[in-house]
């Protein structure tokens, strides 16, 4: 009897659903500190310069430093954690698409910032009625250099596996067109984010805790190495993270 009972028991918790674990999102904002440099010219329309046509059919402003003017906002930083954590949501576990999309139109990568997990597939194509090459460079992914075909539709691009995780974002290139510079991070989780226009970012379905992220641009690299949240269930809403404009100018934060 009492034999029959405990089995009966272990099947009914077998079958019970597992304790939820509590969920949260992260959402901050990075801002320049102090006076905000003005955006570079990178060349003007109809600048003497290859495939002029297309890279010079208007005043272009480089796209390393992009600030909102309005609020300090700083774009196209990444934000992450540099591991995985134990746990990871069960409906982040997958990423939703298996290929992104990387396009260029007039002689610019779109988007600047990009967010690939490890094991997707970036599918490069091209708004443009010129060639380009795509050149990676990544640390422990295997580097690429492919032809870009004029006026690329989704669906017929050039596709670049990345198969392992990076532990920085690597640089993306044009042979053909010096100036073209692009950043991809690479992770085997989904808490990586990219500060908008106005250098805002959002981290949804992180497990309740203490979790420390990278913080890094371009122009300066880490903006915090050890970035520390505690985390609980909920919104999780942080102070502005500020960086220096005039680090940022000159490329350095020390």
């Amino acid at each position: 009897m009492k034999k029959t009972l405990l089995t009966a028991v272990l099947s009914v918790l077998s079958l019970a659903p597992a304790v939820a674990e509590d969920w949260g999102t992260v959402t901050g904002q990075v801002i320049v500190s102090g006076a905000v440099p003005a955006p570079e010219l990178l060349h003007k329309k109809d600048a003497a310069i290859k495939d002029k046509d297309v890279c010079a059919a208007a005043d272009t402003y480089k796209d390393d430093l992009v600030i909102n003017p309005e609020n300090k906002g700083l774009a196209n930083v990444f934000v992450y954690l540099a591991k995985a954590p134990k746990t990871i949501h069960p409906d982040l576990k997958t990423p939703e698409k298996q290929t992104v999309i990387f396009d260029q139109k007039g002689c610019v990568f779109i988007p600047h910032a990009l967010v690939v997990r490890a094991g997707q597939t970036v599918e490069v194509i091209s708004g443009d009625a010129v060639a380009h090459n795509t050149h990676t460079y990544p640390l422990k992914n295997t580097a690429t250099n492919v032809l870009i075909a004029p006026n690329t539709a989704e669906g017929k691009g050039q596709k670049i596996e990345c198969k392992t995780a990076e532990s920085l974002p690597l640089k993306v290139t044009c042979d053909f067109h010096p100036w073209m510079a692009a950043y991809w991070m690479v992770a085997d989780h989904p808490y990586v984010a990219v500060t908008d226009k106005d250098g805002k970012f959002t981290i949804p379905g992180l497990p309740a805790g203490e979790h420390e992220f990278r913080v890094w641009h371009e122009k300066v690299g880490y903006i915090n190495r050890k970035y520390t949240v505690k985390v609980k269930a909920g919104d999780n809403a942080q102070k502005p993270i500020e960086v220096s404009g005039d680090g940022l100018k000159k490329g350095s934060l020390k």
